[in-house]
Order: structure tokens, then C-alpha cells, then sequence
């Protein structure tokens, strides 16, 4: 399969798209899939743009309103993660995964599913310690706090993500804490000079990503948020290499920010939009690894933003599973984006620890929790997967769902829009326009909680406003 990986997208979906077609008719070759590692920025109308972390003069409406309005479609099936600057309302209506238009799916704050049998998992948000071990307790409308804690990933998810065997690509928008030393770093500071402290200091980038990482040992690792192009790999098991450090220092190209919002020592990022509680100190975190079927190596890449002259999209062949799926109709698309087996049983496994509150119950012990998603695993064979044998090679897959997929995503989840498209606004007020829209109920967070039997949490209760 032809994989087109992009960094950050910032809202430039037409540019984006213009350079796969460019691309595709300067080389003929067809992408497959398009995957976005995170400032997707998915904004409908500008009542959204109240609900993104972003200083006024980058509240832009970009280019999704005309995808979602239908005006444009999307040439090729994109696959997308939340990053820190998104429409965070948008991406909650849709927490465990769903079409945010049509051809565009968005894998949810935590999510695994297969295209044509190939496993991509994903990690929305980055890491701030003091809101990781937290539980989802932010409501609209969004406090001067919440709009910021929200895109912060919290322990339940890594959790979860950690109880998948094997993917064959992950995505994350934060880089894995000191995967910087399985690259060259000298090179990254030529480019990126503001680094040097954080990279001396272990805090560039999420710890517990770097433990997930060592704990998946996925092909693939696709990374944003820094907007710099940088590559690695990973050794796993006495293999691993750990690269010479250069000389460091913090980022001029990941938007630094000068705005009533910005702290006095920003100078670290100027091409990140950066904003004052984000410069804390974090911690690590602790991820437990287990014997499992995976890959020797991850070979980590991250991609910039999309800008002229800049590395923002690269395209990779990775093989799919051989025979993953059966044969179809040949009327319909060849690309198959299916759920993955092993995801709805952890989802499962772990909806009684969904916490809506600050206080996050305590989780199980390793062993209680892989046994429950191995029960729940049973559940979901039972009535949900379809089994395909394959005897060609299995290490291409994950151990637990090697051989099976899930319904087809479309069969339960059709993208509706519940929420008024740009035009909306040209008949409304100024003053409805600056505040933030009601919290609405997604159709599709309704179908999967329906699919697996499981409590929504996600859509307002009625007491919450209109939906």
C-alpha cells in the first residue's frame, strides 16, 4: 500500500490534497491512505473557533468547513489524530473515533482500526503531567482551563493503547520522550538550535509515548507537533542504538507566540503556538512491557507543517496483510477501513474505568486487565469479527487479531453533520458568533456505544442543552 504520512495540518486540507495529486500524476502512482499526525483544526464554523487553544490572531477558519458542508470531498481516505490546536468540541462528539466528514476519519482521543488488514493505532493530545492522571471532567462551555485540558492525554488512554499487540504503524502528535537519541541529533539542532535544554533535560517530547512505544515495538512511528522533519530508529532488546548528543538549544520554527497568553520564558518554540501553562515540568510515566510478537525495530519519522519548502508529507509502500480481506463487490472502493477486533475488546474491557470526573478511579493490575480484554476479546469474536485464515507470513500482524477484522466502519458509523456549516453564520449575529456552540449529540457516538453495549458517556445528557 502506498501510505502518504503528513506532520501538522494546521487547516490546509486543499494544499494538502493538491500535493498528493501533484504527486500522484508526477510519479503515477495512486495513495492509498493519507494519515495527519494532529493539528487537524476540523472547523465547522466560527462558533468552533471558541473551542480551539490558540491566541486570537491564529483563530482561522481553514479549509475543513468546506468539506464538511460538502462544497469539496475528500480524494483519498484520510485517517487523522487530535494534536494541542483543535476544535476540541468537535473531536469530544466524536472521543471514540468517527467520520468528521465523509472519507475523513478521525481515530478518536485513543484508537486502532485496519485498512485492508494493516493495524494503525494512534494517541491524540499531547502529555501534560498534571492533567495525565485525571479523568475527562471538562464541560462545555470550556472554562479558560478546560479549553487547554482537554487536548491533554490522559492515563486511561495510554492504558488502554498499551494492552494492543503489535500495530503495524502508530501515530502520535507528541514526540516520544528522547526518541531523539535514536536519530542524529546534531542534525536536528542545526535545524532546531532552541532544543539543546529540553533535550538535555529528557523533556522533549511524552514519556509515557516512549513507553508505549517500547511496549507496542510498532513498524512504524508518525509524529508531528515540532515542525521539523526528523528520523530514527528504534532498536528493540540489546539492539537498541543510543545516538551521541550534539549541542542543543529550544524551536524557531513550531510557533512561538507573542500574545497576552504567552509565559516569559517561551523561547522555545517559535513555530509552535505555545501558551503559558504548557511550560511546566513533566514527569514520566511508567508503561509495563510484555512478551509479545513485534517488530526488531520502529523506525520513527516526523513530518513539519504544511508550508512551501518545508518536509511536511512523505509517501511510504508498506505491504498490507496478505489476503486480509476476502474479495467484494469491485463497484466498491478497494480500500477497506475496517474496526479492529482487539480495540473493541479493550474498549470494552476498560468502559467501567471512563471517568467524567477529576478523580480517575484506580485502573486494574496488568494481568486482571489482559485477562478482561481477553474476555471481552471472546465477546466481540462472537458476535462482531469475521475470521480470515491466511497462511502466509503472520509477523506482519498483531498477535491477538492476526487473521481477523472487524465490521466494516461504514456499516455502523455515517458521517451526519450535526452541527451548522460557515453559512450559518451570515444570518446570525456578531454576538452568536464570539461564544461557544452548544455541546451535540454525534449519531455515530451513538452507534459504536450501541455496537458494543456500552454506556455513552460522551453525548450531553439532556439538562446539558440542545444537541
Amino acid at each position: 500500500m502506498k501510505i502518504a504520512v503528513q506532520g501538522c495540518c494546521h487547516g490546509a486540507l486543499d494544499a494538502i490534497y493538491s500535493h498528493i495529486h501533484t504527486l500522484e500524476t508526477t510519479h503515477n502512482y495512486k495513495i492509498d491512505v493519507l494519515l495527519i499526525c494532529g493539528d487537524f483544526q476540523a472547523i465547522r464554523n466560527r462558533a468552533d473557533l471558541y473551542c480551539m487553544s490558540v491566541p486570537q490572531k491564529y483563530r482561522e477558519l481553514g479549509d475543513f468547513w468546506k468539506y464538511y458542508t460538502g462544497e469539496k470531498q475528500a480524494p483519498v481516505l484520510t485517517i487523522v489524530i487530535g494534536g494541542n490546536h483543535e476544535a476540541s468540541n468537535y473531536f469530544w462528539e466524536l472521543y471514540h473515533g468517527g467520520w468528521l466528514v465523509p472519507n475523513i476519519y478521525f481515530l478518536g482521543h485513543a484508537g486502532c482500526v485496519q485498512v485492508n488488514g494493516l493495524r494503525i493505532a494512534g494517541a491524540s493530545g499531547i502529555y501534560k503531567s498534571h492533567d495525565f492522571r485525571l479523568g475527562h471532567h471538562e464541560r462545555m462551555p470550556y472554562d479558560y482551563g478546560a479549553i487547554r485540558s482537554i487536548y491533554h492525554i490522559r492515563e486511561y488512554n495510554v492504558r488502554r493503547l498499551s494492552l494492543l499487540s503489535t500495530p503495524h504503524i502508530f501515530l502520535s502528535h507528541d514526540w516520544p520522550c528522547t526518541i531523539e537519541r535514536h536519530g542524529s541529533v546534531s542534525a536536528l539542532l542545526r535545524r532546531k538550535p532552541f532544543f539543546r535544554t529540553d533535550i538535555e533535560n529528557e523533556k522533549l517530547g511524552s514519556p509515557p509515548l516512549m513507553g508505549l512505544l517500547k511496549t507496542l515495538k510498532p513498524a512504524w512511528w508518525f509524529a508531528a507537533h515540532l515542525h521539523v522533519r526528523f528520523e530514527g530508529v528504534v532498536k528493540h532488546g540489546n539492539g537498541g542504538t543510543q545516538e551521541e548528543r550534539g549541542e542543543m538549544v529550544a524551536n524557531p520554527d513550531e510557533i512561538v507566540i507573542e500574545s497576552d497568553e504567552e509565559g516569559k520564558d517561551a523561547a522555545q518554540n517559535p513555530d509552535e503556538i505555545v501558551l503559558d501553562d504548557e511550560l511546566d515540568a513533566e514527569t514520566s510515566a511508567h508503561i509495563v512491557p510484555i512478551p509479545q510478537q513485534a517488530y526488531s525495530e520502529t523506525r520513527f519519522l516526523a513530518l513539519d507543517k504544511c508550508l512551501p519548502r518545508r518536509d511536511f508529507l512523505e509517501v511510504i509502500d508498506i505491504p498490507a496483510p496478505h489476503d486480509s480481506l476476502p474479495p467484494t463487490n469491485t463497484d466498491k472502493p478497494s480500500t477497506k477501513l475496517t474496526f479492529d477486533p482487539e480495540w473493541l475488546a479493550i474498549t470494552r474491557a476498560f468502559d467501567q474505568y471512563f471517568s467524567r470526573a477529576h478523580v480517575q478511579a484506580p485502573f486494574p493490575d496488568e494481568e486482571t486487565a489482559r485477562q478482561r480484554v481477553a474476555e471481552e476479546l471472546m465477546w466481540v469474536r462472537s458476535h462482531l469479527v469475521h475470521s480470515h485464515t491466511n497462511d502466509g507470513d503472520e509477523r506482519e500482524r498483531g498477535a491477538e487479531a492476526s487473521g481477523e477484522y472487524g465490521p466494516e466502519i461504514i456499516e455502523h458509523q455515517v458521517f451526519v453533520q450535526t452541527a451548522p456549516g460557515l453559512e450559518s453564520d451570515k444570518v446570525s449575529g456578531s454576538g452568536q458568533r464570539e461564544r461557544q456552540p452548544p455541546p451535540y449529540t454525534n449519531p455515530q457516538t451513538v452507534a459504536f456505544c450501541k455496537l458494543l453495549g456500552i454506556e455513552d458517556r460522551i453525548s450531553p445528557s439532556p439538562a446539558s442543552g440542545p444537541s
